[in-house]
């Protein structure tokens, strides 16, 4: 998919509804839903249709679902986000399936983490896949070169040169829940 959310280079992660409200009213297409809870799922889309956002739904942190594939078939055929995010596999290969942007989010906190991640990646092909702590940019160029899937950063990503930093690395686009971030123009 060569489909780099239109060139936008922060992607915006709400952490509460306060904050997905107030990217209602941002110039952001693609925008990241984090935390929430599923009786609100529906309502979140609406919205968003309404402004015509895309949502990329963070499948692990949704109270009052299980991350698993039979949630990712809800959320697929029900709420119907443009995305889904996850750490499990499973998840992720539903959305892709299902033709949404599939998202694997990986933690890298040493060598090990690092080859399991591509041994992951080598026998499924996400979309994209999000790098964690996003602070990295030589472990991104190297996941970039190393799987040829477009990278993410995200993680502890708390200024405009780290996100420079990570795009100049090859990342499509750093997520982030800094609303300073929001505001500077890549």
């Amino acid at each position: 998919m060569n489909h780099h959310f239109k060139n936008q280079k922060i992607l915006p992660a709400a952490k509460n509804i306060k904050q997905f409200e107030r990217l209602m009213k941002t110039n952001f297409e693609y925008i990241i839903l984090l935390d929430s809870h599923v009786a609100q799922l529906q309502a979140l889309m609406n919205l968003a249709n309404q402004h015509k956002k895309k949502v990329l739904l963070h499948v692990d942190l949704v109270q009052g679902l299980r991350s698993d594939e039979y949630a990712a078939e809800f959320i697929c055929q029900t709420i119907r986000p443009a995305g889904l995010i996850s750490t499990r596999t499973p998840v992720v290969s539903v959305a892709k399936k299902k033709s949404l942007i599939a998202i694997q989010r990986v933690f890298l906190l040493d060598a090990h983490a690092l080859n399991t991640s591509y041994r992951l990646l080598e026998s499924f092909k996400p979309d994209f896949v999000e790098v964690l702590p996003g602070i990295m940019p030589h472990i991104i160029r190297e996941v970039v070169e190393h799987t040829g899937i477009p990278a993410l950063a995200g993680g502890l990503i708390r200024t405009e040169d780290e996100v420079r930093q990570a795009i100049q690395a090859g990342a499509v686009a750093a997520t982030t829940s800094s609303e300073k971030l929001w505001k500077i123009k890549f």
